[in-house]
């Protein structure tokens, strides 16, 4: 039997990239919602009164989808050298601080 080809999503950083811009549209799609539930400074109701609600709103999505996915998959990548087992961030011991002189001359 002749081995399968690799598909796309098979490769491992491409699913990742995949998952988290699917979590970055699912936060956009809330962040609408919400926006239009919540109707900040009359925003929902200046959109709809509009002849042209929906191109405002398919604008507005846009902008949140191209946002909110580039902040998950961003995440994504900058956590992906990150070993799980070891404590994150900061100086392992603290330093006391200490006087710097420096050597200064009159005038």
């Amino acid at each position: 039997m002749a081995p399968r080809p690799a598909t796309f999503f098979r490769q491992p950083l491409i699913r990742l990239l995949a998952i988290n811009l699917a979590i970055g549209v699912s936060a956009a799609v809330l962040m609408l919602g919400g926006l239009m539930a919540i109707n900040p400074y009359g925003l929902r109701d200046l959109i709809f009164s509009d002849r042209s609600g929906g191109a405002a709103i398919g604008l507005l999505l846009f902008g949140l989808v191209v946002t909110f996915g580039s902040v998950a998959m961003g995440t994504a990548i900058m956590t992906l050298g990150k070993d799980k087992g070891r404590a994150q961030g900061g100086l392992k011991t603290l330093a006391a601080p200490a006087p710097a002189f420096a050597a200064t001359r009159r005038r």
